[in-house]
């Protein structure tokens, strides 16, 4: 173990380490090898086996990160048109990888007495930018999933209780989209209260008229709705829930608006876009990721409430351990914030990539890939074997293959299918797939500042080979 913290020995294998993903930096620019290198599940467990009881030193441990990188999905290859996780930022891979040396704590304001100060700097940047005033505040958690938990936690605590509904008598309820993402309804689950899902009109929009219905049937059915969580924007289409006429429904009727802007609060940096989330300074809490269109490493999310005490009169426990006072007395100790204890230091990549290079760079970089992805509609549109499911309202754009006389059904969705398998097999792109009103569809999130219009008009060309291979398997 001594020999484990030599420094020499570190800094040499630093080096080593930096040297290598540097290549593959310029590997996956340059469009060598492929995206993914498809495995089957099965054999893949089998590769990688339990490690030895001996180890076989630093040589060996080494060799094996850079197996591992190479069998892994290249998300900084141009081809990465998948799920919403974008090619980490460098610079903010490099303050990741000091943080884990670092290794202090989140917990409290001791055990990362820098670390706290930034985050509390980055949460007070993601507020402003929201538009909400100076008695804000909110916390840095582990993604969306428990963002949007802490946030619901937050609503229930404020609108009705804690307590309430434990003794059956009161029936609660969180509403949402029928397209929200489904942590939504796996939160309410989790707080034992029921999810409502709202019917969304064409464009993949909570309707607001729907909205009204569903909240007079549960008044009438004594349902107590405490929250609505509107998406900011979902994740099947890229749609924005109309933010202003849900602000004005919870206003009514008293609820707490939660706007799940997981992928799209980073609009806010961007003027040309910013209307999209017009009205999320009215939310009482706002879910906002870095990890996806400011490119940090995961996870980075932000939870944060209009009403900064909020978090914590929700959270509000004491340990002699750890909380010995309350939540007002010691503001600076994240712990009266989360339900985590024991957090990573999230905020440190992003400050460090702010300071670097300014909030307008990561501005830009949102208006081109908005701009990248109305282009690649316009090139779907007018490829006469493509179809769009919609404009795309922000980076995500579904398209399918459907060949001359091909109708919407079964079978149309299995080819959709089938094409996927063999682009992803091919190793030249990763797209991954939805399933839309009218079927399946093949769905790109474009993210990667690597990739051009001219590596999308060949994913439309290698959808086309993979169509045109299967025909003539078919044939023989």
């Amino acid at each position: 173990m001594q020999e484990a913290f030599d420094n020499e020995q570190f800094r040499a294998a630093g080096h080593r380490v930096i040297d290598a993903l540097a290549d593959h930096l310029r590997r996956t620019g340059s469009r060598e090898g492929p995206v993914l290198p498809w495995r089957d599940p099965v054999a893949a467990v089998h590769d990688w086996g339990p490690p030895p009881s001996e180890g076989g030193g630093l040589d060996e441990g080494l060799a094996t990160l850079a197996r591992w990188v190479e069998a892994s999905n290249h998300l900084h290859h141009p081809g990465y048109v998948g799920h919403q996780v974008p090619p980490a930022l460098p610079l903010a891979a490099l303050a990741d990888a000091v943080v884990s040396l670092i290794n202090n704590s989140m917990t409290i304001f001791e055990m990362s007495p820098a670390g706290v100060p930034v985050e509390n700097a980055v949460v007070r940047w993601m507020c402003g930018a929201l538009g909400f005033g100076p008695h804000s505040g909110g916390v840095l958690c582990d993604g969306g999933s428990i963002g949007n938990l802490t946030a619901l936690v937050a609503a229930r605590e404020a609108v009705v209780g804690s307590h309430a509904g434990e003794t059956g008598h009161q029936r609660l309820g969180v509403l949402a989209s029928d397209q929200a993402h489904y942590c939504i309804g796996r939160a309410a689950q989790v707080m034992g209260c029921e999810f409502v899902p709202v019917a969304s009109d064409a464009a993949y929009r909570m309707d607001v008229p729907a909205l009204e219905r569903e909240l007079d049937r549960l008044a009438r059915e004594r349902v107590r709705v405490f929250a609505i969580a509107a998406s900011v924007c979902n994740t099947p289409t890229g749609s924005f829930d109309p933010l202003e006429p849900i602000a004005d429904a919870c206003e009514k009727k008293g609820l707490w608006l939660h706007a799940d802007g997981a992928h799209g609060a980073s609009v806010v940096l961007s003027e040309r876009h910013r209307h999209l989330v017009r009205g999320i300074q009215r939310a009482d809490s706002v879910t906002w990721d870095a990890h996806k269109m400011l490119m940090m490493p995961s996870l980075v999310t932000g939870v944060l409430f209009k009403r900064g005490d909020a978090a914590c009169e929700t959270y509000a426990q004491r340990s002699s351990y750890l909380l010995d006072k309350s939540a007002k007395e010691e503001w600076f100790n994240p712990a009266h914030k989360t339900i985590e204890c024991t957090r990573r230091n999230m905020a440190v990549p992003l400050y460090v990539a702010l300071r670097a290079y300014g909030v307008r760079t990561f501005a830009e970089h949102i208006d081109h890939t908005v701009a990248l992805a109305r282009q690649f509609a316009a090139e779907v549109q007018a490829s006469g074997d493509f179809e769009l499911a919609l404009d795309p309202p922000l980076n995500i754009v579904c398209f399918r293959y459907r060949p001359s006389g091909m109708s919407d059904g079964a079978a149309l969705d299995e080819l959709q299918a089938r094409l996927r398998e063999r682009v992803l097999h091919s190793g030249r792109f990763y797209v991954v797939k939805t399933r839309l009103r009218s079927g399946l569809f093949l769905r790109t999130t474009l993210l990667n500042p690597r990739t051009t219009i001219g590596d999308l008009r060949t994913l439309l060309e290698t959808v086309r080979a993979a169509a045109a291979s299967g025909n003539d398997e078919r044939g023989q």
